[in-house]
């Protein structure tokens, strides 16, 4: 007999957990199936690890500048293992914070491989002794998503490795290291091993880094990491890599040149793919498309009661974007208002300086024929900025010519990734470039940027 559920959850991370406590709140019986440990790729194996390791990078940069803001004295120096370890007690004490909160609100945690029966139960496998079985209601994919692998000859060569592998090495920090992929993985890895010591190289095969961003970012990251000493290589395909006595080389493509690019390690960064594989039989599969799980805005799939959220539906795969969906499903599911605003989701890159979007770019509004009036404040001139010696970055704001209504906002700049709230909250709410001028911003600070910018 299979064990009785109100809700299952197959997938522990920023979709699944969430979803799980919010269902127990409404005093459903709740289990949680995954395969690894709690917190998914987020917490293990993506933005807690990655931005563990960046904090130390960048203070490490900082040190490195002490006799120019008056610190005298032999500087610190990099210790791999001991950033390993810890990034690895980061990790295990929010680990931790989740299974005290499954077992304060009586969640269910199974250990195991899950897949869906033609039945609508979840059978899960690979737990030892003993393989399960379990019903429920309602059923949540919140599975997550893998680093993609693109068909380039020598990927599987040894020291080649995607970013679950490169987080996860052990050894010393390699001299030099060349990023396929300059997109938000590729650019934060760039940021940390740069900032640690390390020769860097980027080979991205679009026009330019960050393609899915405000140009001016992608351009101002592209001079400020060049000058540091990166090679950033754009238009750049990359046709194979080979293992050399000198460690691999990247044979890429640029305006019909061959290039090579050296290195002791190279990392492919060239996206995700959805966590699909072996969750249903061809006798239950839900509609897809790319190998991601459709679903209607109430994030059920086309099978009723079973529902989908997170990097598995590909939409935007960001982890606060698939918390948002999967509460959302479970108060669809269970017939309660769907509270969160899903509208205008923000973008983060914790690059140096970090960058943050929200809302209409301005190369989105030239597209779609929208006419923005666009304002725009240099960082340089922010006295926080200055003093703490940020680099070159910007605040801009698109809004209505007409009404001044607020449509979007870019930031690069230090603590932008914490002040783009503010204009997720400026967006949703229809305030106006006058409702922000008119706040007092304490000073100094980096957040009084945002009223020299709406003031022009």
């Amino acid at each position: 007999m299979a064990e009785q559920y109100d809700l299952i959850v197959i997938g522990a991370g920023p979709a699944g957990y969430p979803a799980a406590l919010k269902a127990a709140g409404m005093g459903k019986k709740v289990a949680v199936v995954d395969s690894g440990n709690v917190g998914g790729t987020c917490l293990n194996r993506g933005c807690i690890p990655t931005k563990t390791i960046l904090h130390t990078a960048l203070l490490y940069q900082e040190f490195k500048q002490g006799e120019r803001i008056g610190l005298a004295g032999a500087g610190p120096a990099i210790h791999y293992g001991k950033l390993r370890e810890r990034k690895e007690e980061v990790v295990r004490t929010l680990q931790d914070g989740i299974l005290k909160l499954f077992q304060k609100n009586k969640i269910t945690l199974y250990q195991g491989s899950a897949s869906v029966t033609p039945q609508k139960t979840v059978k899960i496998t690979g737990m030892g002794e003993t393989d399960r079985e379990l019903a429920g209601g309602n059923i949540l994919i919140a599975t997550g998503s893998r680093p993609a692998s693109p068909p380039i000859p020598g990927a599987d060569l040894e020291g080649v490795l995607n970013s679950d592998e490169l987080l996860e090495l052990k050894g010393e920090l390699f001299a030099s290291l060349v990023i396929i992929g300059g997109g938000v993985i590729g650019m934060e890895f760039a940021t940390a091993y740069q900032a640690m010591g390390c020769q860097v190289t980027v080979l991205e095969s679009m026009e330019r880094i960050l393609p899915g961003m405000d140009r001016e970012i992608s351009q101002n990251l592209k001079m400020i990491m060049k000058k540091r000493g990166a090679e950033i290589h754009t238009g750049a395909m990359v046709k194979e890599i080979v293992k050399t006595p000198e460690g691999l080389t990247c044979t890429y493509v640029v305006k019909g040149n061959d290039e090579e690019a050296r290195a002791d390690a190279v990392l492919i960064a060239t996206g995700r793919r959805a966590n699909t594989d072996g969750l249903f039989t061809d006798e239950l599969t839900p509609e897809m498309d790319r190998g991601c799980i459709l679903v209607n805005r109430h994030f059920e799939t086309s099978i009723p009661g079973i529902y989908a959220a997170g990097d598995v539906v590909g939409d935007v795969q960001l982890a606060h974007a698939a918390t948002a969906e999967a509460l959302s499903a479970v108060a669809a599911m269970f017939g309660e208002p769907e509270t969160i605003c899903l509208g205008t989701v923000p973008g983060c890159v914790y690059t140096d300086p970090e960058i943050a979007c929200a809302g209409l770019t301005a190369d989105e509004a030239k597209e779609r024929g929208i006419q923005v009036k666009v304002c725009k404040y240099p960082m340089s001139a922010n006295g926080k900025s200055v003093l703490s010696l940020q680099e070159r970055g910007f605040v801009k704001v698109l809004a209505d010519p007409a009404s001044g209504r607020i449509l979007g906002a870019q930031m690069m700049c230090a603590r932008a990734t914490d002040m783009i709230s503010q204009f997720v909250q400026a967006i949703e709410l229809g305030l106006t470039l006058e409702n922000l001028g008119n706040l007092i911003y304490p000073h100094p600070t980096f957040s009084e940027a945002i009223g020299e910018a709406v003031r022009e």
